[in-house]
């Protein structure tokens, strides 16, 4: 078959398609396809504009690297991110709600015990969290792996400035206790805007859109038997609440990071200025192998 027109062209892509042999690969493929040829139709590109589509997810790939996935941030600020995750975890009654991992995780954060302080050489307002693990029914999850990761006071990564400060911080790996619970220190983030010098921050400008999600502070909760939980909790009243720019906020997610006078805090450390306590529940849905030999 040869001589392909506007009209003919995708049934001639789908023949040659229907040879594969992993029915779920022939799925993907074939949606694809269809749906990138329509795409195609719709919008009908000039041959310059083709090439800038090409060049664009060429410099978004350029952008990729151990500190940093532009191809995240992109999936990210189209909403597909979200999309997906709202796909793959619905929540059961007790369970914690999803949202995107974004593109700041480092896999190898630094191991911590509970109660230190994970702030590093970073200033700003001090902040305890303290929060808990267990089943849906509210059974503790004890020696559960619990990633953190935030920003700092003027809406930055560790891996942004790494240069200036040195070595991760604002991010650890912590375990729960027997009682599921765990704790640390840190200092409060603000909203930021999501990293716009490159493919993405384009993309935002010419889509009239702003850069900004609202502060939060990330959490990634593993343990045997159970879906990894990755999650975020928000600063209750912040201004970017409705208007994240990655579509990541839910309502039960949002938290009052609560003004406390010095003293004595929830986790006994005598504190001698203001500081700010986050406390979050977090509920893991089991397997579903897990729950079937329950």
């Amino acid at each position: 078959m040869r001589n392909f027109n506007e009209n003919t062209i995708t049934d001639a892509v789908l023949e040659r398609i229907a040879g594969a042999t992993d029915p779920r690969n022939k799925q993907v493929s074939e949606a694809l396809v269809r749906h990138l040829h329509a795409f195609v139709r719709e919008v009908r590109p000039t041959q310059k504009e083709w090439e800038y589509g090409i060049d664009f997810l060429t410099r978004t790939g350029h952008m990729c690297d151990d500190k940093r996935q532009e191809f995240i941030l992109l999936s990210d600020a189209l909403g597909v991110s979200m999309l997906v995750d709202a796909i793959n975890h619905p929540v059961p009654e007790g369970a914690t709600e999803t949202t995107v991992l974004g593109p700041f995780f480092v896999q190898a954060s630094p191991e911590k015990s509970n109660g230190e302080d994970i702030s590093g050489p970073m200033e700003g307002d001090p902040m305890l969290v303290t929060g808990s693990a267990s089943t849906v029914d509210g059974r503790p999850l004890a020696g559960a792996v619990v990633d953190v990761w935030h920003s700092d006071d003027d809406g930055y990564y560790d891996v942004q400035q790494l240069d200036k400060i040195g070595d991760l911080a604002m991010r650890a790996r912590f375990h729960t206790d027997q009682n599921g619970r765990f704790n640390f220190w840190s200092i409060k983030p603000a909203a930021y805007p999501i990293p716009h010098d490159g493919t993405v921050g384009d993309m935002l400008e010419v889509q009239g859109r702003h850069r900004w999600r609202p502060a939060h502070v990330h959490f990634m909760i593993s343990a045997p038997g159970f879906e990894q939980l990755v999650t975020h909790v928000f600063v209750a009243g912040d201004q970017y609440l409705d208007s994240d720019v990655v579509f990541g906020v839910k309502d039960s997610l949002i938290r009052e990071f609560v003004r406390c006078p010095p003293g004595r805090a929830p986790d006994g450390r005598m504190v001698d200025s203001e500081y700010f306590h986050l406390n979050y529940d977090f509920g893991l849905k089991q397997v579903a192998s897990s729950a079937r030999a329950a």
